[in-house]
């Protein structure tokens, strides 16, 4: 089957300048390319065809023999224009390995270029801290004492003797990765010379090694908002490990951890607290003193004939919100108080005489017990019919 002209393959006229084949190969090469195109045997084809006809037309010579001769320029005996090269397919390594970078540099290398940095990044650094109920809701500041790395001051964070700046690593040229062709696949790998840091220190800081920074605990000020929950995280912009040779701080991450409470759960805004009442005041009626998270107190009526789990609320004696903007909620939260009705014990025999005697009184003093053992009796009858 005859060969498809180079120019029909690309999709360019004959006049097209070499940008603009580039475009067209730059095109046809990402969209055919047989990672993405698992089990295409058509896209393989077309995607050797492609390298081919680029192959030959980004080279002027080669370009210039196929526009006079055609595909018989490269068959032999057509002045050699395709010795030295894999057969009559071309070098598709090579052809590839031209916008290698231009079509999958985000990919192998995290962003476009990313080996060409002079200096990396610091690390994000991750610092765990508790803070009680009361500081949550207050609000409070921390002195925290935080490891990791600062830049190095001997040498500016150069990495290098006299602050010198380094200089480009002459086996990748800066690139911190070299490249090696093997058939139709173009290798890269991390540069040996530099370590994949593209550049080298001829005369490494004696102080931190050549790394440009030194291991160094600070000691930071941190400001807890008011309304914090576990799990909150804060970000401290630059305040993480310093950069690799005068390379930007990573940031420093603060996740809060608020400690339990011996006498209030939360439940995001709200605050609940169980408050156990004699059984006497739960009969009668009357009052009791509970504590609220910003240290005062409060009077709670508990309704005769209060039974546990009874509840009451405390409007905005709950926690404040975190955050508010336009449209949020800036209101504090509730505190809900829930009776716990508490049994005497240690009963002198006064007592229990009492006892008896208001129990023989009072048949008719217990709904509750009434309406279950009245359930119960149905029960019972309807497992005997």
């Amino acid at each position: 089957m005859a060969k498809r002209d180079y120019y029909d393959v690309l999709g360019v006229g004959r006049g097209a300048s070499p940008d603009e084949i580039k475009r067209a190969y730059r095109a046809k090469a990402k969209a055919l390319h047989p990672d993405l195109n698992p089990d295409s045997k058509v896209s393989e084809a077309d995607f050797k065809a492609v390298n081919e006809a680029y192959d030959c037309l980004k080279d002027p010579q080669r370009k210039a023999a196929y526009d006079r001769f055609g595909h018989a320029a490269f068959e032999g005996g057509m002045g050699g224009f395709g010795a030295g090269r894999a057969g009559p397919q071309g070098d598709f390594g090579a052809a590839f390995a031209d916008v290698f970078e231009d079509l999958f540099g985000d990919f192998v290398n995290g962003r476009q270029g990313g080996g060409r940095g002079r200096a990396s990044r610091g690390q994000d650094l991750r610092y765990n801290l508790r803070v009680t109920l009361e500081e949550a809701f207050r609000g409070v500041d921390k002195t925290i004492t935080v490891p990791g790395a600062v830049a190095c001051t001997a040498c500016n964070g150069t990495g290098a003797e006299g602050a010198v700046e380094p200089t480009s690593c002459p086996t990748c040229s800066g690139m911190g990765k070299v490249r090696a062709s093997q058939g139709f696949f173009t290798v890269e790998r991390t540069c040996p010379t530099c370590n994949g840091n593209g550049q080298i220190v001829k005369n490494p800081c004696k102080a931190c090694g050549g790394a440009g920074r030194v291991a160094e605990d600070r000691t930071l000020s941190v400001t807890i908002p008011a309304g914090v929950e576990t799990g909150t995280r804060i970000r401290l912009a630059g305040e993480g490990e310093a950069g690799m040779r005068g390379g930007p701080a990573g940031d420093l991450y603060i996740f809060v951890e608020v400690r339990e409470h011996p006498i209030f759960v939360r439940d995001g805004r709200m605050l609940a607290c169980q408050v156990p009442v004699g059984m006497t005041t739960a009969a009668l009626g009357g009052e009791v003193e509970v504590p609220t998270i910003d240290g005062g107190r409060s009077r709670v009526k508990v309704p005769a004939g209060s039974q546990t789990g009874r509840q009451m609320k405390l409007r905005g004696k709950g926690m404040p919100p975190l955050r508010h903007g336009a449209g949020m909620n800036a209101e504090p939260g509730d505190m809900v108080i829930e009776i716990v009705v508490e049994t005497p014990v240690n009963l002198t025999a006064r007592q229990k005489e009492l006892l008896r005697e208001f129990d023989a009184i009072s048949a008719d003093n217990h709904p509750q017990t009434d309406g279950f053992f009245s359930r119960i009796k149905g029960f019972w009858d309807g497992l005997g019919g």
